[in-house]
């Protein structure tokens, strides 16, 4: 870079990811701001100790701040956290949805109130120490998957919008985790080894029954009956908001089959059960798509790219031979909105698009599996999967991807009525 530097504001959650992002924007010649968000109330402070958004948390951030020599500020973001993200988090199952958090935290928070403090401080980038690639072309971003596919959290990151991603920066996507420890041990960061979390947040032990209790009150649990999918009663419950999608523990024995719980009705709170098999799901609904501005996939220009990987290497690198790599073609499904911009799909009303091939992962430790997408007026899709899949979950978010690595768009899983899957049926039929 000539002239200015550039300045990023740094989200530091004092872990060892986005402390060596912030060496490497320094490297790279940014002006680096560290900022940490202090997002627990304060009656949660004890609870979330030794989480993200914890107290320890700020500590080890503003240490590693000052080992880098850059400046850190903290935030409070208490009450947007507990309207943005915790209400919705216990909203989501009082409705009978599986929330994802993470999902929402980073396009409301990290990357949505974050900016007017990163405006104000004059810079001109979000960056985080997320595992996905950004790659900047003029006046569009795209999205793509991180090189180590263990760690990818370009999943968690499907909603963010244009301008969201366009000031967006992610150092991290073309490494792998073991060279992220081996800089930080290198720079001396006392964060260096620091455990990973696997867990929410802000829900302690990962119980996030225990924490509902907590937050909602035993009043607020909405209590009812258990059914089969052959519409006999099993017994009752405490409260809808105790099962998900999947769930076997917690349910009434009695039965010579293991029982799942299949679908949970918000409506009258029952909770339906089955058998393995009733898991098995083929096609699904989805609303409040985003649909990512992607263009030229499916001609052979390589993308510029942020990363130092070509195309070519970056097939390689995701484990297929040098040979597979020189001889990998381009997606054949070209997109149905290539060239019609980000608004398309608020405005095509009864102009639909063709549907398309793509990837989809379901949940975010989901491997993938191919499906055909049907886009639908009002922010919605209908996915057909080409083989059944287990537990699709609704409130959970589905992800779409080109040659298993850029990010189409996503949205959120949606039960669907007997009338609205009449409809989608006629509708599929007539493609």
């Amino acid at each position: 870079m000539s002239g200015k530097k550039q300045r990023v504001l740094l989200g530091m959650s004092g872990g060892v990811d986005s402390s060596v992002a912030g060496y490497l924007l320094r490297e790279q010649g940014y002006e680096v701001i560290g900022v940490t968000m202090k997002v627990w109330p304060q009656d949660c402070i004890s609870r979330a100790e030794d989480k993200c958004c914890g107290p320890q948390a700020i500590a080890d951030a503003r240490g590693v701040a000052h080992s880098l020599g850059i400046p850190h500020y903290v935030v409070d973001e208490a009450d947007q956290f507990e309207r943005l993200v915790i209400d919705y988090f216990s909203s989501e199952y009082q409705a009978g949805r599986t929330p994802n958090p993470c999902v929402m935290c980073n396009e409301k928070l990290k990357f949505g109130n974050l900016w007017s403090k990163a405006a104000a401080l004059g810079c001109d980038y979000i960056a985080t120490g997320h595992y996905a690639v950004i790659e900047h072309h003029g006046d569009r971003a795209v999205l793509r998957k991180g090189i180590d596919l263990w760690k990818d959290q370009s999943y968690f990151l499907f909603s963010l919008r244009q301008p969201q991603l366009r000031r967006a920066l992610t150092p991290l996507g073309t490494m792998r985790k073991p060279q992220i420890r081996e800089i930080a041990h290198s720079l001396g960061l006392k964060v260096a080894d620091k455990t990973d979390s696997q867990e929410i947040c802000f829900v302690p032990g990962n119980d996030y029954k225990a924490f509902l209790r907590s937050h909602l009150g035993e009043r607020e649990f909405h209590r009812g009956e258990i059914y089969d999918v052959a519409g006999n009663f099993v017994g009752e419950h405490d409260g809808i908001e105790l099962f998900t999608i999947g769930q076997r523990k917690g349910l009434p024995g009695g039965s010579l089959r293991p029982r799942y719980v299949v679908d949970l009705d918000s409506e009258t709170n029952r909770v339906i059960v089955g058998d393995a098999d009733d898991l098995i799901c083929d096609k699904f609904g989805i609303d409040r798509v985003n649909w990512h501005r992607v263009a030229r996939i499916g001609d052979d220009r390589p993308f510029a790219s942020a990363s130092p990987l070509n195309k070519g290497e970056r097939i390689e690198v995701r484990g297929f031979s040098t040979q597979t790599a020189r001889s990998a073609k381009p997606s054949p499904h070209p997109l149905p909105w290539e060239g019609r911009g980000e608004q398309a799909s608020r405005n095509a009303g009864n102009d639909l698009w063709t549907s398309f091939e793509a990837t989809v992962k379901i949940r975010y430790n989901h491997p993938g599996t191919r499906a055909t997408i049907i886009p639908l007026e009002n922010n919605r899709a209908r996915v057909h999967l080409h083989e059944p899949q287990r537990a699709v979950t609704p409130g959970q978010a589905a992800v779409f991807y080109a040659d298993d690595d850029v990010v189409l768009g996503g949205g959120w899983i949606c039960r669907t009525g007997r009338n609205e899957e009449k409809r989608w049926n006629a509708l599929s039929s007539t493609r």
